[in-house]
């Protein structure tokens, strides 16, 4: 029996990086996927997602749709359960980065990385736990940062929206806990992906490396697994609680 076998999972800003190793990695424990993808550059990276997913012997479906646009989110949700028949599992991973310094932000790029990686979280969240509080059962899982935790110069706006995750994950937990709804976030850390190519590069990336206790950067696939954990009953008794990915850089 697979962890997840029949459940049906959401999981956003998935058709690469962090969230397509998501997708497939709770495919391969038996869940159905729903996934997003928001620029049209990532249909095709998508299509080819879905089509890795269906192989695996479960039912998969990609959406174009901006987790940050609240009444996208209020088509999608209903359009997956008009196709899925039920969601169980909630993952918030869309996100993005718009490094700058302060004295160099606009109110336009802070605007965007609040609205892409938290506001999405809200909306999401808001339309998932109808159908969960009618099941009594369901976990959302946020994906939150170690810079969330840490902070760092030149992502005030990446920091802030990321520990917002944290703060919303817990009061959620708090408000459906006693719906059965667990509500819990991931901070990875430094994780090799096409967002984090910057790492390899000189002594940046040197300086990063030299404060991780593990020695390396993460995978892609070992967000994967703790996100799995927190999707399958091995964590029914977890929630409210974030759980730092980092190689041991939160120590």
């Amino acid at each position: 029996m697979k962890l997840l076998e029949g459940k049906v999972a959401i999981v956003t800003g998935a058709a690469r990086g962090i969230g397509a190793a998501i997708a497939l990695k709770l495919a391969e424990q038996g869940a159905h996927i729903a996934f997003t993808y928001v620029s049209d550059s990532s249909a095709d990276k998508a299509a080819v997602l879905e089509a890795e997913i269906k192989k695996l012997g479960v039912n998969a479906k990609a959406y174009k749709a901006n987790a940050a646009d609240f009444g996208a989110c209020e088509i999608l949700v209903n359009d997956v359960l008009t196709n899925f028949g039920a969601i169980d599992i909630c993952v918030n991973n869309a996100g993005i980065s718009k490094d700058n310094l302060l004295l160099r932000m606009t109110a336009e790029q802070w605007d965007e990385v609040m609205d892409t990686n938290l506001k999405s979280v809200f909306n999401m969240t808001k339309q998932v736990i109808r159908p969960m509080m009618k099941a009594k059962s369901g976990s959302i899982i946020n994906m939150s940062s170690i810079i969330g935790i840490r902070g760092n110069a030149g992502q005030s706006s990446y920091a802030a929206s990321k520990a917002g995750i944290i703060g919303f994950t817990k009061s959620i937990a708090l408000e459906l806990g006693s719906r059965n709804i667990r509500c819990n976030a991931i901070a990875p850390g430094f994780i090799e992906t096409d967002m984090t190519h910057y790492l390899n590069e000189g002594e940046a990336g040197k300086a990063f490396l030299d404060k991780i206790p593990l020695g390396r950067f993460g995978k892609a696939e070992e967000i994967a697994n703790t996100t799995l954990y927190l999707a399958s009953e091995l964590s029914s008794y977890v929630t409210g609680q974030v759980i730092s990915a980092c190689g041991g850089l939160n120590i």
